[in-house]
């Protein structure tokens, strides 16, 4: 047991080396907001055809999809028009509402893909699309809900593909486009490698940077409205515990470390992985590393933590009045959690952002998707804000699309 000496010390010392490094305003407290919605007795309301979800009064959720294979990653038009990735499938799906609001699909939006991941719209309405080692933009340009005009911008070769995490984020912010590249495992050291990072090209495939470091798993990234600001959901990572003697149903440190990431990402920025996690803890692995301190004062620590292992998948910024005071904060899906001795995590979370700092001030489980008996309902993959302001969220289990709603218009 001889880490454990070397653990306190170690922690001791990133104290009082990180203390002159971060004004007290700039380090987040994290909140892992673990309660349990089987102790909750308000409950908001669910339309037809909806699973037993817990919903926070005040909002309503109703499916209104068919079951699509594998439903992960949306975006959506100015027109209402939903795209739905299916990564399996190697396809993106079309879908258009009808007047009671349920989503029809249309069309394979394209297909024949190895892979269909992320998925961003630019401003002359075409659709990005990553694969896992490249990255293409489609245009529909008769609105039969096909890709008629399909090119590759970034072909295989210029990026990693594969690995534990293969999924690839997507935004595509005027004349540049941003994409990051996980993990390929755990916690491996791929420091000198192009994984792990996010990357910078032009729109036109050149121009390839190096923009930030040290993720492990970012599966979507998006600018935050009204400024240049590019956020990510990242992954904390599996088995925090391991080397302190967690093992399998015996795990209290991993159940509660690390948090999932709400990243702020700027250019050059480090943000820890594999070495550090969270509000800058070393993970124990890396602790005999003569550099550890130095690793850790250059980490930049979430601008938001939720709890360990909850899978943070993607989100989506509210730009409307749907509900009062939303506008600005962030609606979060997160997949839920494997690597705890009981589940948490399913749920859609909304991060509210203080409207003079622009900072992460709270959040609030806005639907849980686990039953009062821990069975699992549901597990969200990603959420876009429909033209009416109402949220539309996937699940790559029940295949289905649901949206959210106020339950009294403002």
């Amino acid at each position: 047991m001889a880490f454990l000496p070397r653990i306190l010390t170690t922690l001791a010392a990133l104290g009082l080396t990180l203390a002159p490094t971060f004004a007290p305003a700039q380090i987040p407290t994290p909140t892992f907001l673990q309660s349990e919605w089987d102790t909750a007795t308000a409950q908001g309301e669910l339309g037809p055809d909806t699973p037993a979800f817990w919903v926070r009064p005040g909002y309503r959720v109703t499916a209104v999809s068919p079951a699509l294979e594998e439903a992960r990653f949306l975006e959506i038009d100015t027109s209402g028009t939903l795209y739905v990735s299916q990564p399996g499938r190697g396809a993106v799906k079309t879908l258009r509402p009808g007047a009671d609001g349920q989503y029809t699909p249309i069309a394979d939006f394209v297909s024949g893909m190895k892979t269909a991941h992320g998925l961003c719209l630019d401003t002359s309405g075409s659709l990005w699309i990553t694969q896992t080692g490249s990255i293409h933009r489609a245009r529909d340009t008769n609105g039969d809900g096909k890709a008629d005009e399909t090119k590759t911008i970034i072909p295989e070769g210029q990026l990693p593909k594969g690995g534990g995490h293969w999924w690839r984020s997507i935004v595509v912010a005027g004349d540049v486009l941003y994409t990051s590249i996980g993990d390929a495992g755990n916690i491996t050291n791929q420091t000198d490698t192009e994984r792990q990072k996010i990357w910078r090209f032009n729109t036109d495939g050149t121009g390839k940077t190096l923009f930030a470091s040290g993720l492990r798993n970012t599966e979507k990234l998006r600018l935050r409205p009204g400024t240049n600001e590019l956020w990510g959901a990242d992954h904390g990572s599996d088995w925090f515990g391991k080397e302190a003697g967690d093992k399998q149903g015996l795990q209290p440190v991993t159940d509660w470390n690390p948090p999932d990431e709400f990243n702020h990402y700027v250019e050059g920025g480090f943000y820890g992985h594999p070495f550090i996690v969270g509000n800058v803890v070393p993970r124990y692995e890396y602790l005999d590393r003569k550099d550890i301190i130095d690793l850790a004062a250059r980490t930049i620590p979430p601008a938001w933590s939720f709890g360990a292992h909850w899978a943070t998948n993607a989100f989506c910024f509210l730009t409307r009045d749907t509900w009062p005071d939303h506008r600005g904060d962030a609606f979060v899906a997160c997949h839920g959690s494997w690597n705890r001795s009981r589940r948490q995590g399913y749920r859609i979370e909304r991060v509210m952002f203080d409207k003079l700092t622009g900072h992460p001030a709270g959040s609030l489980m806005i639907v849980g998707t686990i039953g009062r008996d821990g069975t699992e309902l549901a597990r969200p993959v990603d959420c876009v804000e429909a033209p009416d302001g109402s949220i539309l969220f996937s699940c790559d289990t029940t295949r289905r699309i649901y949206r959210i709603t106020p339950t009294v218009q403002p």
